[in-house]
């Protein structure tokens, strides 16, 4: 997430992320959650919903403290939950027979 918003804070300057920040924030979030998933080679819906949960759980520490503390816990709880993804336990696919 780090090269991203240092791309776009390098060109864009701060009244931007003042009016467009709670959109372009989420946006990044979920678009690096993916390059993420397809890296390691998770499923993307499960990436997406542990982004999301990353997000929440973000969003409500970032409430009762501030943006980097809200941060690292999105950071973790998204890692915790895509660590937790355990293939074997994927129901398997029934192939039919012609």
């Amino acid at each position: 997430m780090a090269i991203p918003f240092a791309i776009l804070g390098l060109a864009l300057d701060e009244s931007f992320f003042e009016d467009w920040g709670w959109l372009v924030g989420p946006v990044i979030w979920l678009a690096c959650s993916a390059i993420t998933g397809r890296i390691l080679a998770l499923p993307l819906a499960y990436v997406l919903f542990s982004a999301v949960a990353g997000g929440v759980a973000g969003l409500l520490v970032m409430l009762a403290t501030s943006h980097l503390p809200g941060l690292l816990a999105a950071l973790l709880v998204f890692a915790a939950s895509c660590g937790s993804y355990d293939p074997s336990l994927e129901p398997e696919h029934m192939e039919t027979t012609e």
